[in-house]
């Protein structure tokens, strides 16, 4: 059952205090054959919670999944108007399919989860800064400069590694208003965008799965073999699942 507006007001609210900030960071993208895992992060005031835009738009908002893409696409599309508002911050993430490749999807997750959380405090002119942990080593290690009070909390599972100090919350984009939010951006910014290289590569329908494994899907990469926004592991799964030859390059060929 859905939370009602005032549960998703009312579960972010007792986490920020009466003072502090929360960011909200969810990704979308994780399960794709092809193309990017994409984050979204929302760094709000308590302010936010109380004004306009949120009272009109807070019923509207929940995990992603859960919307319709015409629903998705009016909470995207009423940013600007928070924006001008000033009460929260957003920004995406990214970590491309080659860098899925190379981290695996859990490390590209979390490169893309902290891209975003970056960028989103950097959009507050620095009022907001992120919890930053001890030292973390290579790929995750923070960024130059000190930065601390920001509660961060992320949809699923905490995240190993991490720069960032962060509670983690099972279906908190169902829960929480922020990470809903942040979802609803992850979610519209990965549709767009690879729907948009239908242009490029028209033999694969990303506009229609979105680079998901669907049937379709399947069935080009059988017929056309891989395009660079093709996940190699992923691929290599599939066919090791399908009991495929055993020169899998065979059919999936990437240049």
């Amino acid at each position: 059952m859905r939370p009602s507006t005032r549960e998703h007001l009312e579960f972010d609210t007792a986490l920020a205090g009466a003072s502090g900030w929360l960011a909200g960071v969810d990704e979308v993208g994780r399960g794709c054959l092809a193309g990017p895992v994409v984050a979204g992060c929302v760094i709000a005031t308590r302010g936010f919670y109380e004004g306009p835009w949120c009272a009109r738009m807070a019923d509207k908002i929940d995990d992603s999944k859960k919307l319709t893409e015409a629903r998705r696409e009016e909470i995207f599309e009423a940013l600007p108007q928070l924006a001008e508002e000033g009460t929260a911050y957003w920004a995406t993430g990214e970590a491309d399919a080659r860098e899925v490749d190379k981290y695996n999807i859990l490390g590209a997750t979390r490169l893309a989860m902290r891209r975003a959380l970056v960028k989103a405090a950097e959009r507050t002119g620095g009022r907001a800064r992120l919890p930053e942990k001890g030292r973390a080593e290579g790929l995750f290690a923070p960024a130059a400069g000190r930065l601390t009070t920001t509660l961060v909390i992320v949809d699923g599972l905490p995240l190993k590694p991490f720069p960032y100090e962060h509670a983690a919350f099972v279906g908190g984009d169902g829960r929480s208003l922020a990470i809903g939010l942040a979802s609803v951006i992850a979610k519209v910014t990965r549709d767009r965008w690879i729907s948009a290289q239908d242009g490029r590569f028209p033999q694969y329908g990303f506009a229609r799965h979105k680079g998901y494994g669907t049937g379709e899907h399947r069935a080009a990469l059988k017929k056309y073999g891989p395009c660079e926004l093709h996940r190699a592991t992923f691929l290599a799964k599939i066919i090791a699942q399908a009991g495929a030859a055993a020169d899998p390059q065979e059919n999936f060929a990437f240049g």
